[in-house]
Parts: structure tokens; C-alpha cells; sequence
């Protein structure tokens, strides 16, 4: 379990801090959660030397980074050659997942209604629109909801978000969208996201690849059988790429101060790779919210927050001294970082420190 850690960390630019550009750097980590504005930037912040914001702004503001609605139905950002292989791939099961659910069913309109819609939704998203807009045109194109029908088709329409402004590139509601265009034949794409999950995460199984996707098992072998050669298989159920990064058990690993719902977190079936048994109720709790987390040695050890003293740090077992440098040493760096942008990040999910967090040690880092 260790190597496949560390292969982890490699693949994921956890390792060290390499010195891509920003969409290199998208790129190569395939996708970044993004349901919080923030959580991006500091993804590439722990990933990347010299990572400056603005050039993930800039990255949004072009398109050449993409923010929508991807695997596992949330918000992610990736890079724009990724988005049509993510999409083709995931369209029918965000589809099915909101045509057939009662709120939209509720409408009165069928799963071809919807499909009917998307024309005209693409056509008057063709310039920045806000959900208000397409609401409402919704609403007088279908004589339903258009609360309703906005809610389905926003999740699996091809889609992007515009850039609204704030220190993230995405400010508070109301969000703006825009046409999106190049979308992957099915069946072709959901081989490209097996092959670009197992880039990124590799090595691992079909049930990995279920966690990080919410495809179907059935669609996922399929799509394993299809790529034969291009594949290979380590241990049995292992799958992965030929040539992908295998480091060795004993490859040191430093200290990460981690996003909330960083993607190594979220894209495994079995999660003890990044997250020991005992601590996976912690980080991840009932209402999806997944805590900005400390990696110590490649595992879960903690968490942090921002405060209005500098970056709180909680260890949930002892840490020896030089791990506690290191991780002083981060947490200042992302206290210079935070500064410029939003110094009290993530202050909404404050509540959580309240809730029994097993602490062992705790210790703030001040400007």
C-alpha cells in the first residue's frame, strides 16, 4: 500500500513542487475539485513552484483551464483539452441522474422534453448568461418550472462556467455560464477517462475508477476491454498505463497542507491509501464536506484552518519536531499566499473544529 502511495503523490506533484506552467500543471493532475472557488489555487499552490494566482486566473479567463460540472456530479476544474473526454464520458449518467429524478419528473416533462431543450440552451448560452436567464427562458420554451428544469439541465448540458470576479476567479451567486462545444462520442471517452484517471491515480482498480467517476462498473469494464494492450495489470486488479511513475516505498515524502476536498482524497474506492481507517470520519463528514487536510508522510495527520492568528494546526497523533518545522514552515508560506487573496479562507466550515476533532497537538503559525 505504500508504493501505491507514493506513486499517488508522484502522479499527483505531492512529491515536490515542479515547475509547470498552470495548465501543465491541470493538466497533469487531470482534475481539481472546485465547489469551493478556493480550493483550486490551493491545490496548484501545494503542487507547483512558484505558483502564482493570477495565472490561474488568467487560465479561467481564457478558457484554457475549465470550470463545470464533471465526475462525481460536483464542480471540477480542468484543462480544456480534458473537458470534452469528461464530458462525452459523463453526460449519460449526469443525464440520468437528474431527468429521473422526481424533481424534474415533477415538471410534467419527459427525458425527450429535456433532451429537446439543449439546442436552445446551447444557442442562448452562446454569450454569458446567469441561471436567471436561462431560468427563465426555460420556463417560456417548456411552460414548466424553470426552476426544475434549469436544476436537470445544468448538470449535464455542455456547459461552463464564466469567470464572475472575487479573489477566486468565482465570486458568490449568481453564477454565469456559457456554451460549451466538442464534446467526445461516449463510448471513446470513457476509454480516454480510464486512461487519463490512471495517469493521474494510477495504478489502481475498476472500483477506483467507479469512485472518482460514479460510472457504472458494466460501462468501465467495457471500456478496460477495449483499450486491451494499453493497459496493463500489476497485481492482479491492479490496473495501469505502461510507463507510469512507480516510486519506490522508502521515497521521502514532505508535508502538504491540502485543500478542502482535494482530489486524492476523493478518487479512491479505498481510501487508507491517503487516509488512515481511524481518521476517514473526520475528514469526510456526513454532509460532503471534506476537510482542508495535513499530510505527513503521504497519510492523513491533521488539519488545518485559517484564523485570524495565522494557519491553525491540528495533529491528530504526536508529530516530532522536524515534522512540526516542516509543517511551519508550509503553513507560512500559506499564510503568504492567503494573504493577497482571502486570509480567513474557508471561514464558513469553522463550525467542524467544534466537533470532537481528535487533537493531539495543536499549534498556530503566525505571520
Amino acid at each position: 500500500m505504500k508504493r501505491l502511495n507514493r506513486a499517488t503523490l508522484a502522479r499527483q506533484l505531492l512529491l515536490a513542487r515542479e515547475p509547470l506552467s498552470t495548465a501543465d500543471g491541470v493538466r497533469r493532475v487531470v482534475a481539481l475539485q472546485a465547489q469551493s472557488p478556493a480550493s483550486p489555487y490551493l491545490a496548484l499552490w501545494n503542487r507547483l513552484s512558484g505558483f502564482d494566482p493570477a495565472a490561474l486566473d488568467a487560465a479561467f479567463a481564457d478558457g484554457t483551464v475549465v470550470r463545470a460540472t464533471l465526475v462525481r456530479m460536483t464542480l471540477h476544474a480542468v484543462h480544456a483539452e480534458d473537458w470534452p473526454i469528461l464530458h462525452g464520458a459523463m453526460a449519460p449518467r449526469l443525464r440520468d441522474g437528474r431527468l429521473h429524478d422526481n424533481r424534474y419528473t415533477g415538471t410534467g416533462l419527459s427525458d425527450a422534453d429535456g433532451d429537446a431543450l439543449l439546442p436552445a440552451l446551447a444557442e442562448f448560452a452562446g454569450t454569458p448568461r446567469t441561471g436567471a436567464d436561462i431560468e427563465a427562458m426555460l420556463a417560456e420554451r417548456s411552460g414548466a418550472p424553470g426552476r426544475w428544469v434549469w436544476w436537470a439541465l445544468r448538470t449535464f448540458a455542455p456547459l461552463r462556467h464564466v469567470p464572475t470576479g472575487g479573489p477566486w476567479a468565482y465570486g458568490p451567486p449568481p453564477a454565469t455560464y456559457v456554451a460549451a462545444a466538442g464534446s467526445r462520442p461516449h463510448e471513446e471517452a470513457v476509454q480516454d477517462l480510464v486512461l487519463r484517471y490512471l495517469q493521474g491515480f494510477g495504478p489502481a482498480t475498476m472500483q477506483d475508477i467507479g469512485q472518482f467517476s460514479l460510472m457504472t462498473q458494466s460501462a468501465i469494464r467495457r471500456a478496460v476491454a477495449g483499450l486491451g494492450d494499453r493497459l496493463i495489470r500489476l497485481d492482479g486488479r491492479l490496473l495501469d498505463v505502461p510507463g507510469g511513475v512507480l516510486p519506490d516505498e522508502d521515497t521521502i515524502a514532505p508535508p502538504r497542507l491540502l485543500p478542502m476536498w482535494d482530489s486524492i482524497l476523493l478518487a479512491y474506492a479505498d481510501r487508507s491509501r491517503v487516509v488512515p481507517p481511524a481518521y476517514r470520519p473526520v475528514i469526510f463528514r456526513r454532509n460532503g464536506d471534506v476537510l482542508p487536510a495535513v499530510l505527513v508522510d503521504g497519510q492523513v495527520a491533521g488539519v488545518w484552518r485559517a484564523t485570524g492568528e495565522g494557519v491553525e494546526i491540528t495533529a491528530f497523533h504526536p508529530l516530532d519536531d522536524a515534522t512540526w518545522h516542516d509543517l511551519e514552515t508550509e503553513a507560512r508560506s500559506l499564510l503568504a499566499f492567503l494573504a493577497g487573496r482571502e486570509p480567513l479562507v474557508y471561514r464558513r466550515y469553522g463550525h467542524w473544529w467544534a466537533k470532537d476533532l481528535p487533537a493531539a497537538e495543536v499549534r498556530t503559525v503566525g505571520h
